[in-house]
Order: C-alpha cells, then sequence, then structure tokens
C-alpha cells in the first residue's frame, strides 16, 4: 500500500505562485508513474500532469501547459506541482495519485492510490 499525503495549498491572488508537495510513504514510489488531479466544486475530477517513474517524462493537461510544473524525487519520496500564473479557475482541490506502471497514463480509473487533497483558491 502506498500512502499519500498532500501539501502546499492556500489563497494566492491572481498571476501569483503555490507549490505542492506530495510526500508518499508505505511503499518506495520509484516504480510509479505519478500525477496531480483536480476538482473543483461540482465538477469532475481532471487530470492535471503525470511524471513517469524516473522523471523522464512529464504531461500536462493543455490548460495548464507552460504554467504548471511536476517533478519528482525518488530519494526522498516526493513529487511536487509547481505553479505559476496562477488563474481563478485554477481553484480547486488537488489530489496527487500513484498509478504501479512505469509509463504515464492519464486515466482517473487508472490510480489505485490517492491523497486526501489539499485546497487551492486563487482569487481575481
Amino acid at each position: 500500500q502506498v500512502q499519500l499525503v498532500e501539501s502546499g495549498g492556500g489563497l494566492v491572488q491572481a498571476g501569483g505562485s503555490l507549490r505542492l508537495s506530495c510526500a508518499a510513504s508505505g511503499r518506495t514510489i520509484s516504480s510509479y508513474a505519478m500525477a496531480w488531479f483536480r476538482q473543483a466544486p461540482g465538477k469532475e475530477r481532471e487530470f492535471v500532469a503525470a511524471i513517469s517513474w524516473n522523471g523522464g517524462n512529464t504531461y500536462y493537461a493543455d490548460s495548464v501547459k507552460g504554467r504548471f510544473t511536476i517533478s519528482r524525487d525518488n530519494a526522498k519520496n516526493t513529487v511536487s506541482l509547481q505553479m505559476n500564473s496562477l488563474k481563478p479557475e485554477d481553484t480547486a482541490v488537488y489530489y496527487c495519485a500513484a498509478h504501479y506502471e512505469f509509463r504515464i497514463v492519464t486515466a482517473r480509473s487508472e490510480y489505485a492510490y490517492w491523497g486526501q487533497g489539499t485546497q487551492v483558491t486563487v482569487s481575481s
């Protein structure tokens, strides 16, 4: 089992930045593809970004491409999401997720392990 705990959320003005972190425990995540999803009120949980097991490949939703950067540190068992140029539409609960495979996947159903989420609120 992999336990995931997100941190770093908060309230920020439009145009600002936040860095989310996801700390894993229970198992090393070096064999897992990792991802961030988000869920805004009244909406489905959506894919944001993913990174392959060794960080060699990344993939982003069009809505965040060029503004967000996903990274990982397998030695520390952590994954991060650097969010720049934040917009009010980025407001959501952000979730870290783990998929036991080397390659990147974007479907929510592929991810077996989830954190509890961290709230990001961007004011206009």
